[in-house]
């Protein structure tokens, strides 16, 4: 029996790292899973593992920037299986740059997939959600939103202005959307990630990792000076691992938290900067 059992969770940029760890944590606690991701083969790979596991799984690919696709996501989600009871945010990527330097292509690209998509996907999902508390009236089922914020949404980032502002911008939306959808049974809550060890966050080498998003080719990762920094900074001394990300992204979808809502974790080994 798993604490999850008879849900559905829906996961944002779920192919790797982060997202693939939630995505599987869900499935091992008993859900059923929509795993999106940018790319196809990635998607494909954590709807295999969720198979595995033995729970069932479909991938819903695409740019959660796209105009379209917090229509689709729920669509999928809908067509598949029928109900949906937790929503996680967590596709997104950098694009970084200071402020002078900084493109209003560069700006609104990084703003669109960290709080523009976000909130496409609940004003989608709201129609269902309403409805569905209404029949559950006399037998309350409570839903789960998590977003996910950084420390950088915190405290701010030099160099990450368009990052930075998005994720801060997050918490505020969660928050409005605890007080909008406490009517419907849904906690909405947020998870402010330190630093995790993902592609995104690998150590800057003479061969850098490099992603694709919308034709772009962007560089990914940091200088290891950061990553030292962040180690004497940070009270367990160590970066965190997906599988511990994904485990503070649980503890907000478990039946334990159905009182808990407009709140933000922060899973940063300690680092309260």
């Amino acid at each position: 029996m798993g604490k999850l059992d008879n849900r559905v969770a829906l996961v944002t940029g779920a192919g790797r790292g982060i997202g693939q760890a939630i995505a599987l944590k869900m499935a091992q606690e008993g859900a059923d899973v929509v795993v999106n991701d940018l790319d196809e083969e990635p998607a494909a790979e954590t709807v295999a593992k969720i198979a595995a596991l033995g729970r069932k799984a479909v991938p819903c690919v695409g740019n959660v920037a796209a105009p379209d696709f917090g229509d689709r996501l729920i669509k999928t989600a809908l067509d598949t299986f029928g109900d949906f009871h937790i929503i996680v945010n967590n596709a997104g990527y950098t694009w970084d740059g200071v402020v002078q330097k900084m493109t209003d292509e560069q700006w609104y690209a990084i703003l669109d997939c960290h709080l523009t998509a976000p909130f496409r996907i609940m004003r989608a999902a709201q129609p269902h959600i309403r409805e569905a508390s209404r029949r559950e009236a006399d037998n309350p089922v409570y839903r789960k939103v998590v977003n996910i914020s950084s420390i950088a949404g915190l405290f701010g980032n030099a160099g990450q202005i368009n990052y930075s502002s998005a994720k801060a911008a997050l918490i505020g939306m969660t928050r409005t959307m605890c007080k909008e959808w406490g009517r419907y049974n849904v906690n909405v809550n947020c998870v402010a990630f330190g630093m995790i060890e993902t592609r995104l966050t690998q150590p800057l080498t003479g061969k850098d990792a490099k992603i694709t998003v919308e034709g772009r080719e962007l560089d990914v990762g940091v200088q290891p000076s950061l990553i030292d920094t962040f180690k004497a900074m940070a009270p367990l001394g160590r970066p965190g691992t997906p599988e511990e990300a994904a485990g503070a992204v649980f503890l907000f979808t478990c039946p334990e938290s159905d009182y808990v809502s407009g709140q933000i974790l922060v899973a940063g080994g300690g680092l309260l900067i």
